[in-house]
């Protein structure tokens, strides 16, 4: 039986190099590595990974989650896509960039959190600057105020922690591009 083909992946892991999870990136590729990933390639300081893998994503979830939490001694929280999936949702982003705003893209890994946040959004004062995308919700926050604007404030309820992470649009172009 010949083996499973490799497929790339991209892996955004939540609240890392924030608060008091430090990780280092060559600490992060080695246990992605260790952990049966391929081509393990670490983007910028946030927990941003591609890699090669057999397996599938809802495999490689538990298989990671579990593997970085007892490593690095944290509880790992892990979205998993595949890495031809980002180019489309990076092109999607639907709002001008401008000055002063930064382009987000709101990686959501379940249909009931991705609906609730999508109606939330949609009654929010900031409504006219977030957008749902294909299981992403798009948002253009001002500059300086990503963390304390209302939208901001209900992204960081503890009920999210484990299906959502948030990317800058600047960071998911940098891992296309390489």
């Amino acid at each position: 039986m010949p083996a499973a083909p490799l497929i790339r992946y991209a892996a955004f892991l939540r609240g890392i190099n924030v608060g008091n999870i430090r990780i280092k990136m060559p600490d992060l590729q080695r246990a992605f590595a260790q952990l049966g990933g391929q081509a393990v390639v670490t983007y910028l300081q946030s927990g941003n990974v591609t890699f090669q893998s057999s397996q599938s994503i809802a495999e490689l979830k538990v298989t990671l989650e579990q593997g970085l939490s007892q490593t690095f001694g944290y509880e790992a929280y892990v979205l998993l896509y595949e890495y031809a999936q980002l180019a489309p949702l990076v092109a999607a982003y639907p709002f001008p960039r401008q000055e002063g705003y930064h382009a987000y893209v709101l990686f959501v890994q379940t249909e009931a959190v991705f609906a609730e946040l999508t109606a939330l959004a949609a009654a929010s004062p900031e409504a006219p600057y977030i957008a749902p995308g294909a299981q992403v919700i798009y948002w253009q926050a001002p500059a300086g105020q990503s963390t304390g604007t209302p939208f901001a404030k209900l992204l960081a309820k503890a009920k999210y922690k484990s299906t959502t992470t948030m990317r800058n649009l600047n960071t998911l172009e940098k891992m296309l591009a390489e």
